[in-house]
């Protein structure tokens, strides 16, 4: 044998992916999921993102009972082949994230969940923020707050919160698959109002773990946030 032995290759973890895109887009004005940025549904461009990440197994599309065929469709039509289903999500976020959890396959180590409307999450994001969640149990990109945040009442400021400690959390949020079931469904029978998937693992006693995130990883909510995305796609 010689003197130097090769080290075995660390093997990539495996991850399924939930995107979720159920909501109703009410300060959009219109379907923002379906809406075009440069020559692609927003949706379209979400879902490419995942495609050449190694890391990624399969994806599962949650969305509205009346998008599931158009969605579908597009899936066909730009050979998104990592996208296995395309289902019906509930009427919270909660919900439907739960939907999709139990939509993956069954022995998937890690599960994340990501907001259909964010069409440029890059993939140094999206595999940074698997691999710590394999070490850690639960991991989430954020970006550092640069706006002085107040904390108000009733129109009145109470306190000014240490900007150093404020972050600014994106997606997509990877948890160990059995963890995020089990928070996901307590957070539904309980009736918590989360608004993202490590709220309802927090509320488990989970100490959620953050990467970096990128100031291009927007959510599209507001027409604003439309003319934002046309200007990042113009530099991509």
């Amino acid at each position: 044998m010689g003197l130097f032995r090769r080290k075995a290759k660390k093997a990539a973890p495996v991850c399924s992916v939930v995107v979720v895109a159920a909501g109703s887009s009410a300060r959009m004005g219109q379907d923002k999921i379906m809406m075009q940025v440069g020559d692609l549904p927003v949706i379209v461009h979400t879902l490419k993102a995942f495609e050449s990440v190694p890391e990624v197994a399969e994806v599962v599309v949650v969305t509205r009972d009346d998008l599931i065929s158009e969605i579908a469709g597009l899936c066909k039509v730009f050979d998104l082949q990592k996208v296995t289903k395309v289902v019906c999500g509930g009427s919270t976020r909660a919900e439907s994230s739960r939907i999709g959890a139990l939509e993956v396959r069954g022995d998937t180590p890690l599960i994340a969940v990501h907001d259909g409307a964010r069409p440029f999450v890059s993939e140094q994001v999206i595999r940074a923020v698997i691999e710590k969640a394999a070490a850690a149990g639960a991991a989430a990109p954020a970006i550092p707050v640069k706006d002085t945040i107040k904390v108000a009442r009733n129109g009145v400021v109470e306190s000014t919160p240490d900007r150093s400690t404020l972050f600014c959390v994106q997606t997509p949020q990877v948890f160990d698959a059995s963890l995020l079931r089990a928070a996901l469904q307590k957070a539904v029978d309980d009736g918590a109002d989360v608004t993202d998937d490590c709220s309802a693992v927090e509320r488990m006693g989970m100490k959620v773990a953050l990467t970096p995130g990128d100031e291009r990883n927007i959510k599209l909510t507001t027409p604003d946030d439309i003319r934002l995305a046309e200007a990042i796609l113009m530099e991509v």
